[in-house]
């Protein structure tokens, strides 16, 4: 594991944000940090940043204990986006990306390569108030990442974000993940975690309710749902379904039939494929999975009675 939380606790008052939270971010992978607002991520997230300390619980980095110079091998975008409004772009990020290790010359250098990967070179000498929210959100990612972190940590990224800026960030995103990067993607966006994500971990209410791979939870809380695409009289269909069958929905597609069963528990696709190909045409079937939206809600309903 590249890095690891264990049982981390972190008390305020009589408020405990964190009870024994546990995560585990495997080398080159995107973990899903998951929660409801005040589930306790963003203390978590401070707390790897060593911006504040657990007050039990240990963290681990590369299989050791998390030092304080290891700070120069994660990067961080917080939610909250800050940048010196008066200061010229091209100067903040070459100062932001110096407190990142990198010298003066370095930080020029690969500056340039990311200021035109992005398109916005021609911001360099404008000032930071000049530009949009998303240009200015374009400049803190860069220089989150301008120092090859190791651990990189992202708390909502794609917010203010259009479409195609979303796509690009997202291409980013995974190309670190290639180049060797892991990387903590923190969202309430949960396409974005289906689309890219390796791992989760849902919080709730400062405690764990669910983690593991993402097609591994996936599987874990389907429900015997199956869509078929078929031929043939749906009226006579639904009067002589069979009791283990139960139909969610219906549609058409191009002349077809397109039908969502639930199969009752202790029946099989294969009872459902012989009840529709005695009397019709099956064009397809597939398995309907639920989404983490479905998940999340379902997790965090169950965990809050």
């Amino acid at each position: 594991m590249l890095f690891e939380s264990k049982n981390i606790v972190k008390r305020y008052a009589a408020h405990t944000a964190l009870d024994g939270v546990s995560i585990a971010v495997p080398e080159q992978s995107i973990f899903g940090l998951l929660g409801p607002n005040g589930a306790g991520k963003t203390t978590l997230i401070r707390i790897i940043n060593q911006i504040i300390g657990p007050d039990e619980g240990e963290l681990f980095f590369e299989g050791r204990k998390l030092q304080p110079t290891d700070i120069y091998r994660i990067g961080y975008l917080p939610e909250e986006r800050g940048l010196y409004k008066k200061m010229k772009v091209g100067e903040q990020a070459i100062y932001l990306s110096q407190l990142k290790g990198l010298s003066r010359a370095d930080a020029i250098r690969e500056l340039k390569i990311w200021f035109e990967k992005f398109d916005i070179g021609d911001w360099w000498d404008k000032k930071v108030e000049e530009l949009s929210k998303g240009m200015q959100q374009k400049i803190q990612f860069i220089v989150t990442i301008i120092h090859k972190p190791k651990l990189l940590i992202f708390d909502e990224p794609f917010s203010g974000f259009d479409p195609i800026n979303v796509h690009l960030l997202k291409q980013e995103i995974l190309n670190l993940k290639n180049e060797g990067a892991s990387i903590i993607f923190s969202t309430h966006n949960m396409a974005s975690v289906e689309e890219i994500c390796d791992h989760i971990s849902l919080i709730n209410q400062s405690k764990t309710i669910l983690e593991g791979e993402v097609e591994s939870i996936k599987n874990r809380f389907k429900d015997n749902i199956y869509e078929v695409e078929w031929l043939g009289d749906k009226e006579k269909m639904k009067s002589n379904l069979p009791v283990f069958l139960n139909i969610l929905d219906q549609g058409h597609s191009n002349g077809s039939n397109k039908t969502k069963f639930q199969i009752e528990k202790g029946s099989k696709p294969n009872d459902l494929m012989k009840f529709l190909m005695k009397d019709y045409d099956v064009l397809g079937l597939k398995e309907i999975l639920p989404s983490m939206d479905e998940i999340f809600i379902q997790s965090v309903n169950a965990s809050s009675k």
